[in-house]
């Protein structure tokens, strides 16, 4: 056990690391670059700032495969967009799920994932901002994705490729950190998305634990029949 002062030392460690993280301005590179020298590291310093998002992003998945999906929760379809060292998937594992898929920017976070065997497939290397087109293809019944809409990292219209990648009536489900929410106008952001068929707001559980250092929002999401969701518009 380490003495309180050193204990103090590596929690200041840790909340800088997640600072640091997010400021470098979604920038591919710079996160990929980031996440190679803190993937030894990230769970320990995660940990010691308190991290309560996949378990409440797991569970959250857990009540709407329940509530909503009529295919047993063994074979229910996952994907874990940002999954990083496989804290979520962990999480969903220990719920039940089996059928479990992942991606990363970070080639050497993947690893660490892989390492936790819940993943049917883990990829490194996928930045959100520009999923190749394989990914739209999937179908998969429930996407969950936490800690990736941070300061930082990928911005709100990320949204739009997590409702390609599931299937028409299969549910988004995304932690939402509040400082991000602000910065972002992160509410304007799903209004949009919701006027354009993209996504239809389900639940929102504001205000719920996330980390030690801030709390989040939680957003359910479900999509639409992809007739209704109109030609991307971004450039």
């Amino acid at each position: 056990m380490n003495p309180p002062d050193q204990e103090t030392s590596l929690e200041q460690r840790a909340r800088r690391r997640i600072k640091d993280s997010h400021a470098l301005g979604g920038d591919p590179g710079r996160l990929a670059q980031f996440y190679r020298g803190w993937a030894s590291s990230y769970d320990l310093d995660v940990g010691r700032n308190g991290y309560w998002g996949p378990m409440i992003v797991a569970e959250l998945a857990a009540a709407v495969q329940t509530a909503y999906l009529a295919r047993h929760r063994a074979a229910t379809a996952i994907l874990d967009a940002g999954c990083g060292t496989g804290l979520v998937g962990a999480e969903l594992e220990s719920l039940g799920f089996r059928v479990i898929d992942g991606f990363d920017l970070s080639e050497d976070m993947v690893e660490k994932a892989r390492q936790t065997r819940v993943y049917r497939h883990v990829q490194g290397a996928i930045d959100l901002n520009r999923l190749p087109s394989e990914y739209f293809n999937a179908s998969y019944d429930i996407t969950v994705c936490c800690g990736v809409f941070t300061l930082g990292h990928v911005g709100p219209d990320g949204l739009r490729d997590l409702a390609r990648v599931t299937r028409p009536n299969g549910f988004v489900i995304a932690s939402i950190r509040k400082s991000y929410a602000e910065a972002t106008s992160f509410d304007g952001q799903v209004r949009h998305l919701q006027e354009q068929g993209v996504l239809i707001p389900a639940q929102c559980l504001r205000n719920g634990r996330y980390a030690a250092d801030e709390d989040a929002h939680y957003w359910v999401f479900q999509v639409p029949e992809k007739e209704s969701v109109p030609t991307d518009e971004r450039p």
